[in-house]
This record gives C-alpha cells, structure tokens and sequence, in this order.
C-alpha cells in the first residue's frame, strides 16, 4: 500500500472516529441529569482547574493569541480560494481536500469545545443546586425587585463618598475577586474556585469597540477583561467570567453566581458594582412594560449612582459603531445554538433569578 492511500485510510477512520464523537456528545446533550452529575461536577472541575493552572501563570491572554490567529487563517484560506476561483484553479479534487479539511477542523473543534465546556450548557445548574426554579415574573415582581436593588444600590454608593469612586489596580481586583469566591463557597461549597486565570484582553480598544465587557475562552479556560470599561464595572463583570469558569455555561446562571461572589465579598466595591449591573437589567425589564414606573425607580437612585449611569452612558456613546451589531448578532446566534433560545436577551434572565432567590431566601 502507498503512502496516498495509507495517508487517505487514516484521514477516513479520523473522520470516522470525530463523527462518532461527535454523535454520542449530541445524544449525551439531552440527559442532563447525566451531565450534571458525571460531567459538570465530575469530569470537568478537575479539567477545568488544570487548564487554568497550565495557562493561568502566563501574564498575557492565550486565548486573545489563539482567536485572532484563527480569524487571519480563516480570513486568509477564504482569500485564497476566491483567488483560485478567479483564475479558474478549483477542480474537484482540490474542493474535495479543502472540504475535507474544513469537516475535520470543525469536528475536532465541536469535540474539543463540548468536551473542555460546552456540555455544561445542558447540565441541571444553580436551580438544582439551590433548588430553586424560575418561572414567569409579574409586574408586581419587577417592581419588588427593583425597589429592593434601588435601596441596595444607594446603601453601597455611601461607602464612596467621592463622585468618582477610587478604583484599586487590576490585579488587585482580579485576587480580590477569587477571595469574594472563597467566601461564598462556605455557603455554597460548589463554587469553590481555584487556580486564577483571569486575564486582560490584548485587544484592549478594539475589543471596547466591538461591544464586549468580557468573555470566557473555554479552549484555554482563561476569563479575558475589557479594562477599558468603566471601572466600577469590574468586579461584578470578573465574577460574572468566574462563573463560566466554574462551569455555569448559561449566561443568566454565570450572571446570578457572579452576583451570589460579589454580594459575598467583604468588599463594599464589590457589592456596589453588582447591584448597580443587576439594577441595570432589572429596570430595563420593568421599562418595558411601565416605563413611567421605571423612569421613577431611576429617581429615586441618589446623585452619585446617578453619575455613574451617565459615565457608562457616555461610555456607550463613544464606543458606538457599526461593527457591534454584527459582533451582538453573531453572538446571539450562537447563545441560541446553545440551548440558549433567547439569545442576547439570556442576560436578562438573571432578573428571573433574582426574583426567585428572593422569594425562596427572602434576601438578596
């Protein structure tokens, strides 16, 4: 047998063995019990930790590297083959290789994703674990809710008397962030968090430009940080990445764990900045169906919280451009082809959250 044909027979039983892998994860996504019990708290803490154990040392984002070295690949092949179009060099056996290539990419990526993260999309989570359940809210709730947050939010705004509230270095935040982890993980021991690997984005301004706080890189396991945000936002947005970390996958679960951190944290900060995030959302909800209720739950917030909106106002002006709502609609279909039915509007969610965990707790 020839090197081609030894070559072609190992790239056939490759295909063979990721489309089997990547049949028996499909299957494995409608059990969640399963993945809650064998992956999610089995398989993947001690993955996860290692991962971030191997990369977290390093002082810059890997996963920045890793993606925009993919986008120039991709972005590259895509110019060469319309180039081979052009001068008429595509037969079928050169679309046959390429098509080949691109199957097996994509396999091992979907393997390598599910595998490293993405099943936990489709675990039980922090309802089981709280046992708790959202469920339809009224506008009753909303309005509960936020008078709750507006109170909470005043109460934590008077630990800074300044306008502009004194922010302490990045590092700082990020160590402070896996202590406020470790205090919530005497109430709750599954979010016990080890083996930092928090990073700040290397695509800096670009990334402010392309819409995102944050983002989790669920190939090297690292939490990457738009620093260029307002900065009182940070530790809640550190929190909320955490979350992923910890392997709640749903955007509205890591926002509720990141929420249960910070609200754990001794740091006044910390307790502000998620308030003022969850206030955010739970107001912009009860807008849409009272939008002079919320407009009045605005007013009541005092002159200083009322600052720190117009500064993320004013942050939002001028980073806004045409490239983000292309950013938000690739993202929204991508929390959708995770089990995430409502896209971009999964953030909201975590107001349903909220209401819950008040409800049951009496307390947020």
């Amino acid at each position: 047998m020839d090197v081609k044909n030894v070559k072609g027979l190992r790239r056939f039983w490759g295909i063979i063995i990721l489309l089997i892998a990547a049949l028996l994860i499909r299957i494995f996504t409608n059990y969640p019990v399963l993945i809650e019990r064998y992956y999610s708290t089995g398989f993947y803490p001690p993955v996860a930790a290692f991962m971030r154990t191997l990369i977290g040392w390093l002082p810059f984002s890997l996963g920045d590297i890793i993606y925009s070295v993919a986008g120039i690949l991709i972005i590259y092949g895509i110019f060469c083959f319309i180039k081979s179009l052009v001068q008429r060099k595509v037969n079928r056996r050169n679309l046959s290789r390429a098509l080949t290539r691109g199957l097996i990419i994509s396999l091992l990526v979907y393997v390598y994703f599910n595998l490293a993260w993405g099943l936990n999309y489709n675990r039980l989570g922090i309802a089981h674990q709280l046992n708790i359940q959202t469920e339809d809210y009224s506008r009753e709730d909303l309005q509960m809710i936020n008078n709750v947050l507006v109170k909470k939010l005043n109460d934590s705004r008077a630990f800074f008397p300044d306008s502009v509230i004194t922010i302490p270095t990045y590092s700082n935040i990020f160590d402070s962030s896996q202590a406020a982890y470790r205090n919530v993980a005497h109430t709750y021991p599954w979010l016990k968090y080890q083996d930092q690997s928090i990073k700040k984005s290397l695509y800096g301004r670009m990334g402010r430009y392309l819409g995102f706080l944050g983002y989790y890189n669920p190939f090297t396991g690292e939490a990457q940080l738009n620093l260029t945000i307002p900065r009182f936002l940070i530790p809640y947005i550190t929190c909320h990445e955490m979350g992923h970390q910890l392997g709640y996958a749903s955007e509205s679960e890591a926002s509720f764990v990141g929420y249960l951190a910070a609200t754990h944290s001794r740091d006044s900060l910390y307790r502000y900045s998620a308030y003022f995030d969850l206030f955010s959302y739970a107001n912009r909800e009860y807008a849409m169906r009272d939008s002079t209720a919320a407009k009045e739950n605005f007013n009541r917030l005092n002159r200083r919280v009322k600052g720190d909106f117009k500064q993320v106002r004013d942050y939002l002006k001028k980073t806004r451009n045409p490239l983000e709502p292309l950013v938000k609609l690739f993202y929204d279909q991508y929390l959708k082809v995770n089990q995430q039915e409502k896209g971009m509007q999964s953030y909201n969610q975590v107001v349903a959250w909220l209401i819950a965990y008040q409800k049951k707790f009496g307390a947020i």
